[in-house]
């Protein structure tokens, strides 16, 4: 076993990049033989963060804390908050994907797509090679969106949500802050996907750079921007925000039947705000 703090920290860290980074899973698949993901970045935070039961009163009561999904996987374990960490990646588009999909504003380019549902298979890999990393060091883990317990709910107040979401999971855990479009605007862009996995040892927290839950978006920060807006072809953003339920009959409606018909691939993937936009694959300045 790694022998203190910082080993550990180090060897999650370096475990998943060179699992991304290696792995012959990493991939488009389909008919394009490319990697999936470029190098991902990762993060922590401890188990009895304050931000995990303000974000539980705000969202709903269905949302887990790191504890209720891990007592849910080990029910016969008695663990208190501060001895569970969380660990979180994100994991960025290539450049050929990004360049794809900015030439596209109406609809989801093949790579996005591929991206979306081979590359999603691929994130969801991350999260069953950590848990058997830590078994293998007698450590208990979980990945909670990937586990039988996981569902989509309907908070009162921001509508369509689930009992885990890995954007705030990497918001607490020092990835990044929220966009108009709901997205996380991340060091690496908001063009990315996200993982995380709850395990039973304290790894020391990734500092947070930032104060304010939407601090990275340049329309909060700035009163500016409103790309993402004018990339949306659902019309589902605006000064007011992202409106789900737009968003959704889109993805529903238009985005999955041109998938179909143009790539025979099954998916409601859209994604075209997160593209071509000054926060793509950065903070923007």
């Amino acid at each position: 076993m790694v022998e203190n703090i910082e080993d550990i920290q180090s060897w999650i860290e370096s475990s998943i990049i060179e699992f991304v980074n290696n792995s012959i899973q990493n991939s488009l698949g389909g008919s394009i033989s490319e990697r999936a993901w470029e190098s991902p970045l990762v993060g922590f935070s401890n188990g009895d963060d304050e931000l995990y039961y303000k974000l539980k009163e705000d969202i709903g009561e269905f949302l887990w804390t790191p504890q209720e999904i891990f007592l849910k996987a080990y029910p016969e374990l008695k663990v208190q908050p501060n001895e569970l960490s969380v660990v979180s990646w994100v994991l960025p588009q290539t450049e050929k994907t990004k360049v794809e999909q900015r030439y596209d504003s109406i609809t989801p380019s093949k790579r996005a797509v591929l991206a979306r549902t081979n590359g999603e298979n691929f994130n969801r890999k991350i999260g069953e090679f950590l848990v058997d990393l830590f078994e293998n060091k007698g450590i208990k883990a979980v990945a909670p969106g990937q586990c039988s317990f996981w569902e989509n709910r309907k908070s009162e107040k921001y509508g369509f949500a689930s009992t885990w979401s890995e954007r705030h999971v990497a918001y607490i855990s020092g990835l990044g802050t929220f966009s108009l479009t709901d997205a996380l605007i991340t060091p690496l862009g908001t063009a990315v996907r996200i993982g995380s996995v709850v395990v039973n040892t304290f790894v020391k927290s990734t500092k947070r750079k930032y104060t304010k839950y939407n601090e990275y978006c340049l329309f909060y920060s700035k009163d500016s921007c409103m790309k993402c807006a004018k990339r949306c072809p659902a019309n589902a953003i605006d000064e007011n925000g992202h409106d789900k339920v737009k968003c959704r009959m889109y993805q529903r409606n238009t985005a999955s039947k041109h998938t179909k018909e143009k790539y025979n691939i099954d998916s409601n993937y859209c994604g075209i705000c997160l593209f071509g936009t000054p926060c793509e694959s950065m903070i923007p300045k």
